[in-house]
């Protein structure tokens, strides 16, 4: 009966940023008692009262970019816009604010949910921000031209040139034996 009063303790302390938030918390802490636990710890790796947490940090934090320095890269780079305009690293995030992020040839359009400080674990970054990306771009549909058996050995120019086939660069052999016959 304890552990409910103090989940209870600290559901009005994230009221105030998100009604949602502690309805989603307890929702999952009834699911699982691991993902409850890293609740808590994203609870406690909040801002206090009067602290902003920056805008790379908080990417990092949320596992949008793999660490703190990219982050802090991308924003230099102009890859990271907070409410349409471009951000330094040291921009204060604010509850509600929407960031788009271009990393690794996607952007990613989140809406910020929950300020967090510190790097959690992924069933609770998802918590911390509404994903507004759109979906990615399809895989292309390309057969595994390059796979030989095991112990067939190095492939022979009439291999080759069907594997260049099937990839769609039957130009290319053309091309190299035209730079063959140049003087």
């Amino acid at each position: 009966m304890a552990s409910e009063h103090d989940e209870g303790g600290s559901g009005p302390v994230a009221a105030p940023q998100d009604g949602a938030a502690p309805a989603t918390g307890a929702a999952a802490a009834a699911a699982d008692p691991k993902t409850a636990a890293a609740i808590a710890a994203a609870e406690a790796a909040r801002p206090q009262n009067g602290e902003s947490v920056r805008v790379d940090s908080w990417i990092w934090a949320v596992r949008l970019i793999k660490t703190r320095s990219l982050g802090a890269t991308a924003c230099r780079g102009g890859h990271v816009r907070v409410n349409g305009e471009r951000v330094k690293p040291a921009y204060a995030l604010r509850v509600g604010d929407e960031v788009r992020l271009r990393h690794e040839g996607r952007e990613r359009v989140v809406v910020v949910k929950r300020l967090i400080r510190k790097r959690v674990g992924a069933p609770v970054a998802v918590q911390c921000y509404v994903d507004n990306s759109p979906p990615p771009p399809p895989r292309e549909a390309v057969a595994p031209a390059g796979i030989r058996d095991r112990g067939t050995g190095r492939p022979t120019k009439r291999d080759r040139r069907e594997m260049e086939r099937l990839r769609g660069l039957e130009g290319l052999s053309s091309s190299r034996r035209d730079a063959g016959n140049r003087p």
